[in-house]
């Protein structure tokens, strides 16, 4: 797979209704690996979400970042987000993340450490304009607005995508980070 970003008009589907004004008609999840061989962990992520009810249109590069907080020494990251247009997505908030936390743990993931290394981390950042505050399931992702690392892919291939909360576009609150 390419690491360059399938933009709008370049995937599969209609992508340019983007153009058109029709920005807040996505899901969008993040990827994180920080154990080799993390690019073989997020190209198994991008496989099984697919195969899982997640078909994703548009990908964004993969990024390579440093730890943030966790235990010392861990290694950087490699982080990528995907996003799909709400109507091709069938599953419910729960469901996508049921899927994801299926994917983490086909991989191995372990929660021994807050914010410690992990073979793979699945995050739904956003679905649609919903708005969700549930036990384990908070949607917008509650720190989509904090982090680079997710801001700067977001930005790359949906720059005009708005926070349904806070108002402001991936370009918006990236330019606010930097």
């Amino acid at each position: 797979m390419s690491n360059r970003p399938t933009r709008p008009g370049e995937g599969p589907g209609d992508e340019n209704s983007l153009l058109r004004g029709s920005v807040d008609a996505w899901i969008v999840v993040g990827l994180g690996s920080n154990i080799p061989p993390r690019e073989t962990f997020l190209e198994h992520a991008r496989r099984r979400l697919r195969e899982l009810g997640f078909p994703w249109s548009l990908a964004s590069d993969e990024w390579e970042n440093r730890a943030i907080g966790g235990p010392p020494g861990q290694g950087d990251f490699l982080n990528q987000v995907l996003a799909a247009r709400c109507e091709s997505v069938v599953l419910s908030p729960r469901e996508l993340l049921k899927r994801a936390l299926e994917v983490e743990r086909e991989l191995g993931r372990r929660r021994e450490h807050h914010w410690g290394p992990r073979t793979l981390d699945v995050d739904i950042l956003f679905f649609g304009t919903r708005v969700l505050d549930e036990p384990g399931l908070i949607i917008p992702h509650p720190r989509v607005a904090e982090r680079d690392f997710v801001l700067r892919p977001l930005a790359a291939i949906l720059p005009r995508l708005r926070h349904p909360v806070l108002g402001s576009t991936a370009e918006e609150l990236l330019a606010r980070l930097v």
